[in-house]
């Protein structure tokens, strides 16, 4: 079923997701059920599952130069999918790079995802590689997800790149993409960053999954700015707890977000760690509770590999 179809089902109340990350290479689909087993009582319609391009490494030659060698950090994306619609009966997400994907991959990619029945994507242009100033597209790829999103909705419609295929079966896909209730870190400001969403929106994207945020009123007043710009698909807020002191500084550097500062203030006076654990347990659980009582229509839950912290949450508000 489309994600959009499930909004549509709950008739206003509010239902909960997950994403997950796809282990390093060499882990195994148990890792994956490990994480997801304690959390699916709470019965999520569907599971998110995120995709990493590949990453360089610069490594010594036996004639003692460094090269530049291409890694794989998480493959796995599609199996993952496969294998948690199999194991638990829910519909998966899987994410859709614009990084690392040619054209022609990309449409491989939304094929096999057809042939499993997988009736949902998120489409995203992805992040910049670590070692580059800035995100470069793959020779032959899409350098923004307004195309990515184009090209999705182009098989939806039967549409495919090898302009001699006549009668292509027409693919079904539900297309996600990402907002920023903050705005978009390369966005001059709020005004441009909802312009990229309302192109895609035209495009054929169905729903929207929100950036992180510690402080609601970002949210809330994100909604509003879509719904003033003529956006009016569902958007869905995106939520991670914060449980160790070192992301007070990696995720408003990493995500370029903003933390309230009663946040940060009852964090640092936290003195041990199941303290501090327990700070952003209950801030998250007090945003969770709020967005609920307003009637959005998901709360997703990036879980990174933290069930435990998720379950406590998810309780505490179900």
């Amino acid at each position: 079923m489309k994600v959009t179809e499930y909004f549509e089902k709950a008739q206003g109340q509010t239902l909960i997701s997950f994403e997950i990350l796809p282990p390093l290479k060499g882990g195994s689909m148990q890792d994956i059920f490990k994480g997801l087993d304690p959390l699916m009582e709470f019965k999520p319609p569907f599971i998110d599952v995120t995709y990493h391009r590949e990453e360089f490494i610069y490594k010594q030659n036996p004639a003692g130069f460094y090269e530049k060698v291409a890694i794989r950090k998480r493959p796995g994306t599609v199996g993952i999918c496969a294998a948690i619609m199999n194991r638990y009966g829910v519909d998966a997400v899987p994410h859709l790079l614009c990084g690392g994907f040619t054209r022609e991959q990309t449409e491989d990619a939304l094929i096999d995802l057809n042939f499993l029945n997988v009736q949902n994507v998120l489409a995203l242009r992805g992040d910049a590689r670590q070692f580059d100033s800035k995100f470069e597209a793959e020779p032959g790829g899409h350098e923004f997800a307004l195309d990515l999103v184009k090209q999705i909705d182009d098989m939806n419609h039967g549409k495919y790149l090898d302009l001699n295929i006549e009668n292509g079966q027409r693919t079904n896909f539900c297309i996600g993409i990402a907002g920023y209730p903050e705005k978009h870190f390369e966005a001059p400001n709020i005004e441009s960053d909802l312009a990229w969403i309302k192109a895609k929106v035209d495009a054929g994207a169905n729903y929207i999954v929100t950036q992180m945020f510690f402080d609601n009123k970002h949210y809330f007043d994100y909604v509003a700015n879509c719904r003033a710009a003529g956006i009016n698909i569902p958007i869905v807020p995106g939520l991670k707890p914060i449980t160790k002191q070192y992301q007070l500084t990696s995720i408003p550097r990493h995500f370029f977000i903003d933390l309230p500062e009663a946040l940060v203030k009852e964090f640092n006076k936290a003195e041990t760690p199941e303290a501090r654990r327990q700070v952003g347990t209950e801030w998250c659980s007090a945003q969770s509770k709020e967005l609920k009582a307003a009637g959005v229509p998901c709360l997703h839950y990036y879980t990174m590999g933290d069930a435990p912290t998720i379950r406590k949450i998810v309780e505490s508000v179900y």
